[in-house]
């Protein structure tokens, strides 16, 4: 197991944040990135099955919640857990969420915590319910983007991008949704929740990989971090290649889901 040390992980107390120039570099393709970054998010560079990377992060406690039975979540995972999630803010083009999460948390989507640009902030909101006062769409220069049913009319102000997909069931398939953000530009693509959603892409084959991040608590009864299909057998469980990090007392798992993944093939 990867230990990452406090000095290179720590964004603040004083010392050096040698993560400053990775976003950067990160993007210039053109060599490996230092040892302390690059095993963790030099993979995060390219996919290995189309021009897309599509990451998945999850923050949850040992007994699999990413909320208490209340919905409460804040905050499960400590100060370099939240830190991990803003660094794949600052390396993605765009982060996604499901419309309960945002409805839920109102969230940001920024990258505060460390250095590094905002990416585009994507809502996946079939029926539009989102409303325009939401945080995640205030206008700070990244592009905000909601993708609705063919039907929903959403009370939005200016500014906000319109993605309109067929439903199956009231959902957006998650290949679909790819193949929008395609064509709008978007190569690396991080879904950050909730539970539906990275699910979904899970489910799909729409994942390159995916971080869990597993907090040293326990919280009983609530909402689990995913929600999958059953399986009869033990041995028919998905057991993919991970590689765990230690983060200042929290676990990291990076999952490699690229020999499950399906291409995405670009719409006519």
């Amino acid at each position: 197991m990867t230990d990452a040390g406090s000095s290179d992980w720590a964004s603040a107390g004083g010392h050096v944040d040698s993560w400053a120039p990775i976003p950067r570099q990160f993007r210039r393709l053109n060599g490996p990135l230092p040892p302390s970054w690059e095993a963790l998010y030099g993979p995060l560079r390219a996919g290995r099955v189309d021009d897309l990377m599509v990451v998945a992060q999850l923050g949850q406690s040992i007994d699999g919640r990413i909320a208490t039975a209340s919905g409460h979540s804040k905050y499960i995972n400590n100060a370099a857990g939240l830190d991990h999630l803003h660094r794949l803010r600052a390396l993605v083009d765009a982060v996604v969420i499901g419309v309960g999460t945002a409805l839920n948390d109102d969230p940001q989507l920024t990258v505060r915590r460390v250095a590094g640009p905002n990416p585009a902030r994507v809502v996946i909101d079939p029926r539009g319910r989102l409303s325009g006062s939401a945080r995640l769409l205030r206008p700070d220069g990244a592009r905000r983007l909601l993708i609705v049913g063919n039907g929903a009319v959403p009370a939005l102000g200016d500014g906000i991008e319109i993605i309109r997909l067929a439903l199956t069931a009231g959902v957006a398939a998650p290949a679909a949704i790819l193949n929008e953000l395609r064509a709008k530009g978007f190569r690396r693509i991080l879904v950050e929740g909730g539970t539906r959603t990275v699910s979904g892409f899970l489910a799909s084959g729409c994942l390159d990989r995916m971080h869990v991040m597993v907090a040293p608590v326990i919280l009983g009864d609530g909402l689990p971090s995913l929600a999958l299909p059953p399986i009869e057998r033990a041995d028919d469980a998905l057991r993919p290649p991970v590689s765990p990090h230690l983060l200042d007392g929290e676990v990291l798992f990076d999952i490699d889901l690229s020999s499950r993944r399906s291409a995405i093939t670009p719409r006519a």
